[in-house]
């Protein structure tokens, strides 16, 4: 009684686990980003966001001021703690700790085993013991004060300063301002020229159609970054160089051959009764796209600008093109590269969280739309003429 009309797959179950999967995957890198942009940039650059809630072997440095010293039967000796430095009180505020290794330079920090005699460069003898005492000794006195090398076990540390670093950043409230300017304008453009060339091409009869859905398709394979130089060129010589109108342009012509290749595709695939019975009626063409083709296109369009919001919310290559390099004009992904994470961009808290901040709205825009997404998609691509 295989194949009963109604009866489920045998394999549901596995379609599930790898759903489940992707999803799994999907997944890991964003809760990743998500604690470490909540996790100190020490701990980040020693050890895997899995392990945030386990302590952080870090090495420190500490320097013992020759007036400290003693003498004894032997010579000189200085003695103490190297968790009494205020300036480790940060990562052990109750002035205790385990120290695991100790160095005598700063080539080689973790070069012993805590607990160790180790010989020092310029004479005499280091011990360091797990629970921070160490001990100098020396048979002449101590000249210049001595820098000491130890790694330590530290208890895993959580904090807000990331997001308090981006949020009040000089400028980001500007930054994120711009980046609306450039982002809004640069999806509806787009949109509104697609939607009127993608009807003509869908429902249009006109000479050469077929060489513009052509010229449309190959549009698609051309890599934006060849023509960044010579649209600049073209932008200075008209007169609007680096500008926010620049930009926009820039943007509408870089989505525009996918937006009328989605929306094309989705057009021809409405029903021709409709637009047939409106001819029939006396309806234009204009009014055919603007009262039926356009309400019946919302997936579609709706498909394209999560894409080209995302694109251009998320930009950084075409803003650091067609935008001035001013503070005034500049947008998020331009602020935060430049200004917060500098030219090394090693910071990698502050990268966290900043990718988080910038994909506030996004997300709000995607949770929006996204109902429509795959509708639009699907739609797109089965459906064609």
């Amino acid at each position: 009684m295989d194949n009963i009309a109604g009866q489920k797959a045998g394999l549901t179950w596995a379609v599930n686990i790898a759903v489940a999967a992707l999803v799994l995957l999907w997944l890991i890198p964003t809760v990743g980003l998500f604690v470490s942009s909540f996790r100190d940039r020490d701990q980040i650059s020693a050890t895997g966001w899995w392990k945030a809630p386990m302590p952080v072997e870090l090495t420190f440095r500490t320097r013992v001021a020759a007036a400290d010293q003693e003498p004894t039967a032997t010579g000189y000796a200085i003695s103490g703690n190297v968790f009494a430095d205020p300036s480790q009180a940060r990562w052990f505020p109750s002035g205790s700790g385990t120290v695991t290794r100790f160095g005598t330079r700063g080539a080689a920090p973790t070069e012993f085993e805590a607990g160790t005699e180790a010989e020092l460069r310029t004479g005499g003898t280091l011990t360091i013991a797990d629970d921070g005492s160490f001990l100098l000794q020396n048979d002449e006195s101590f000249e210049r004060p001595v820098t000491l090398y130890f790694e330590a076990r530290t208890p895993p540390q959580f904090t807000t300063a990331n997001y308090r670093t981006v949020l009040t950043a000089d400028g980001m409230d500007r930054a994120f301002l711009n980046t609306l300017t450039v982002t809004i304008p640069a999806t509806v453009i787009p949109i509104l020229i697609a939607a009127f060339a993608a009807y003509a091409l869908a429902w249009m009869e006109f000479p050469g159609r077929a060489l513009l859905i052509a010229a449309v398709v190959g549009l698609l394979v051309v890599p934006l970054q060849l023509a960044l130089v010579p649209l600049l060129n073209l932008h200075n010589r008209i007169g609007i160089g680096q500008s926010f109108l620049g930009i926009w342009l820039a943007h509408t012509g870089f989505g525009l051959p996918l937006a009328i290749y989605l929306l094309r595709n989705y057009m021809v695939g409405l029903p021709r009764d409709i637009i047939e019975s409106a001819r029939v009626d006396g309806a234009t063409d204009f009014q055919i796209f603007v009262k039926i083709v356009l309400p019946l296109s919302f997936p579609a369009l709706a498909s394209f600008a999560i894409f080209q919001f995302l694109w251009t919310w998320n930009d950084l290559l075409v803003a650091k093109v067609f935008l001035p390099s001013a503070a005034e004009s500049q947008v998020m992904t331009v602020k935060i590269a430049d200004d917060l994470l500098g030219s090394r961009g090693g910071d990698w808290g502050i990268l966290a969280t900043a990718a988080f901040v910038s994909i506030a709205v996004p997300l709000l825009v995607f949770f929006t739309l996204q109902r429509y997404l795959v509708r639009g998609l699907l739609a797109g691509s089965v459906k064609g003429g």
